[in-house]
């Protein structure tokens, strides 16, 4: 591992730049566009063997998008995405088939991502038949019992249809149809919003386990930022199609340079109850504005409580700051100046 430009790097499997997601709106004249929503607008990313990277911001604000896009469910507007040093095509050509393997998806909702008219078995062999076709019947069922026992269910349980289980458990099958086919990336898209925390606990150690045993990248999406900070070596906040801020976990934890990171932080409990009695709380003013309309120079600019001039004029490049963090603000320092005060 090595810092270049205040960016962690590594050899990655999956590099993303500049990428775009934008959706034309129906409504114009003669059944032509309205405008343009601007779902993902300019991200880049890389993701490393055996580590975490983090995603977090407000619904909204693209995290889904974005992980449908890595995955080739909705087409990419623009933008390079390369997997292991390889351009993969826009056009859901041979490239995108190659991926389907490597780069596989665990979804929010446990069961209703899962066939409820499908055993559990033919669940997770379903990959393999399509993915794997040079494995025979014999393979593929001893593939399926020993993944759905390396995730924590019972051979006994195979046969069993997903109603039969609670929500932690068709995580389980969920996370056992993802990583049957052995894929060097995986994407978690919420995967533990629908659960209790007891169970959420237990689905994060089993991702960390995998990740440890199979040297899986994961790119993991989530609300919680208390999960987010268990889980990451890295962590991105994203805020209406673009990336705002990237640092190492503990940094972006400990020293959050974009205001809106730092609001987000503001809003998560301490355990201490001095603490949590004395700190003060960042409340944004407004709500989140419309892709199809975003504002001008900084599309943060509009809640921002350090906003300027300056920043409805210069769209903020994300640049380094600091040794391991890349912000996209034009007054990070002065944010950073303030953090006591303001977090206190």
């Amino acid at each position: 591992m090595r810092y270049e430009g205040g960016l962690l790097m590594s050899e990655a499997l999956l590099r993303v730049g500049d990428l775009k997601v934008h959706f034309p709106l129906a409504g114009g004249w003669f059944g032509g566009a309205a405008g343009v929503l601007k779902a993902v607008d300019g991200v880049s990313l890389d993701l490393a063997p055996g580590r975490t990277l983090g995603l977090v911001g407000e619904s909204g604000c693209g995290k889904s998008t974005l992980a449908r896009a890595l995955t080739g469910m909705v087409p990419v507007t623009s933008g390079q995405i390369e997997f292991e040093g390889q351009p993969v095509r826009h056009d859901r050509s041979a490239s995108w088939q190659a991926l389907r393997r490597d780069v596989q998806m665990i979804f929010q909702d446990p069961l209703a991502s899962l066939d409820p008219r499908m055993t559990v078995g033919q669940i997770v062999a379903e990959p393999l038949r399509h993915l794997r076709p040079d494995l025979n019947r014999a393979e593929r069922a001893r593939r399926v019992a020993a993944m759905i026992e390396r995730v924590g269910l019972s051979q006994a349980q195979i046969n069993r249809y997903p109603h039969e289980f609670s929500g932690g458990q068709c995580q389980r099958i969920g996370i056992a149809r993802a990583l049957v086919v052995e894929p060097k990336v995986l994407i978690c898209d919420e995967p533990v919003s629908a659960l209790d925390v007891s169970i959420q606990a237990k689905i994060v150690e089993l991702l960390q386990q995998l990740q440890a045993e199979f040297g899986i990248a994961i790119l993991f999406i989530a609300h919680d930022l208390a999960v987010v900070r268990q889980i990451s070596d890295e962590v991105m906040v994203m805020y209406l199609g673009r990336v705002m801020e990237r640092a190492s976990s503990d940094v972006l934890f400990d020293t959050p340079a974009h205001p809106y990171t730092r609001a987000l932080l503001s809003a998560v409990p301490r355990p201490d109850p001095t603490i949590e009695r004395t700190r003060r709380r960042i409340a944004l003013p407004g709500e989140l504005p419309s892709p199809a309309d975003p504002p001008s120079g900084c599309v943060f600019r509009t809640r921002c409580p350090w906003a300027q001039a300056d920043c409805a004029a210069q769209t903020p490049a994300l640049r380094a700051f600091g040794e391991s963090t890349r912000v996209a603000c034009l007054h990070a320092e002065t944010v950073v100046d303030e953090r006591v005060a303001v977090a206190g």
